[in-house]
């Protein structure tokens, strides 16, 4: 089992940065395909980036906004938001994709003011 707790989210003003973390245990992670997805209130998941061995990718959404990254040494995956804008409120939500299923963290709620 992987337990996946993100962190760092909060209540930040348009053109703000937050940076999120989100730290894995119970199994090492570092083969895994990490990812990051958000939901905001009355709208489905939604994709936001992901780092797998061989590349990144981002939502057309926050590209050149967000910068995701891992540390395998912690265990943690990083999503460092810039730019922030009100459309980003949502709750965000870090994903493991195992090699037999998806692991979720609670998410963490980030709110961007106008």
């Amino acid at each position: 089992q992987v337990q996946l707790v993100e962190s760092g989210g909060g209540l930040v003003q348009a053109g703000g940065s937050l940076r999120l973390s989100c730290a894995a245990s119970g199994r090492t992670v570092s083969s895994y395909s990490m990812g990051w997805f958000r939901q905001a209130p009355g709208k489905e998941r939604e994709f936001v980036s992901r780092i797998t061995w061989n590349g990144i990718t981002y939502a057309d959404s926050v590209k050149g906004r967000f910068t995701i990254s891992r540390d395998n040494a912690k265990n943690t995956v990083y999503l460092q938001m810039n730019s922030l804008k009100p459309e980003d409120t949502a709750v965000y939500y870090c994903a493991a994709d195992g090699p037999i299923r998806r692991y979720w963290g609670q998410g963490t709620q980030v709110t961007v003011s106008s």
